[in-house]
């Protein structure tokens, strides 16, 4: 073993089959408008742009930059979801025939100005009450409510399907539609959405983390190994104290082995003890504090364990919601704070 280093191994292959999972709940007419902003949850907009070329209709992000260069090497249709701000950057979703969300009446007079030359999703405050439109602020938008434009809106609570809040925004969104009187394409999923409510899929959803297997829903899995090597093996008595604070006694002889990785790498320093790792396709656990460089996990159990084994902190067979659910976090956080000393390898690009 020669200079260990924490790892991210992406898999494509995995990103796509999640995205048939999700198609199988959907119409055959309804698009997927694939989220990859946050450079691509963590998995490389570049990367994610090639791989996924073939297998969703249209691109989402958020950043204007995101969207250039994704139109550098495909045709799809791309959204900038969050809107753009000035005349230069209106210009530049002309010239590269980018899609824009509208969420604002301040955003209109610019709009109209190249309403002739663009695509616009318009964007309905249904109840989140983040971005979107007022439902009494309609009217205001009539140049830019046709069948060439999109309506939608976006669920707080998707994920928790029997929320009265989900009927509220519903509710709102169908009043809107059908007061426009017109055959205008809808979006209103977001990822959990495509599962909850499959009947709201209408004409366009936006998976995001669904994609990359970061929600908990039966055969989605999670696309990216983060892992690092066993760099020392301790043998511990009972009642010896572990890491920075000493915060966790052995409870019998145990081996305790140390892997090459820590929040400087984008694990989470409040991981509690009994987070699940996998060593050798058995289950372990992290015992004592994550320092900056090194995790601490228990091998008592795990035979023929030795420096140099390969310890996987999340992968499609250790999903990274074990870590989430355990420590109360979001898989989105986990998947876009990887370090960029974390090396990199993509398959089936």
């Amino acid at each position: 073993m020669i200079e260990p280093n924490s790892e991210l191994v992406i898999d494509y292959e995995h990103v796509r089959n999640n995205i048939q999972l999700i198609k199988s709940n959907l119409s055959a007419n309804c698009k997927i408008m694939g989220v990859i902003k946050s450079n691509a949850y963590g998995h490389d907009l570049k990367m994610a742009t090639q791989a996924l070329d073939d297998a969703i209709d249209g691109y989402g992000v958020v950043r204007l930059e995101e969207a250039l260069k994704i139109r550098e090497s495909s045709s799809k249709p791309i959204l900038a979801m969050q809107g753009v701000y000035s005349s230069d950057a209106y210009d530049a979703l002309k010239q590269n025939n980018i899609w824009s969300v509208i969420h604002s009446v301040s955003q209109l007079p610019l709009a109209r100005q190249y309403q002739n030359d663009l695509r616009f999703w318009i964007k309905l405050n249904t109840g989140m009450n983040r971005l979107g439109i007022g439902l009494d602020e309609l009217d205001q938008f009539e140049s830019l409510l046709n069948d060439s434009n999109v309506l939608m809106t976006h669920l707080a609570c998707a994920d928790k399907p029997e929320d009265e809040l989900n009927d509220t925004q519903f509710k709102n969104f169908d009043h809107a539609w059908n007061k426009i009187g017109l055959a205008m394409p809808r979006s209103v999923l977001n990822s959990a959405g495509v599962f909850n409510f499959p009947d709201r899929a209408y004409d366009w959803v936006r998976p995001g983390i669904a994609m990359y297997g970061g929600i908990d829903f039966s055969g989605l899995k999670t696309a990216m190994t983060f892992r690092s090597q066993i760099i020392s093996i301790q043998s511990l008595d009972k009642n010896q104290r572990i890491g920075y604070g000493g915060r966790v006694k052995t409870e019998k002889p145990s081996k305790i082995a140390i892997v090459y990785c820590g929040y400087a790498d984008g694990f989470p320093q409040i991981a509690i003890d009994g987070t699940s790792v996998l060593v050798n396709s058995h289950l372990s656990q992290i015992l004592g504090r994550v320092s900056m460089d090194l995790i601490s996990i228990d091998v008592s159990e795990i035979p023929n364990c030795k420096i140099g084994d390969w310890c996987e902190l999340w992968s499609p067979e250790l999903s990274i919601l074990e870590n989430t659910r355990k420590n109360r976090l979001l898989s989105y956080e986990l998947m876009t704070k990887m370090s960029q000393r974390v090396k990199r390898h993509y398959l089936n690009i």
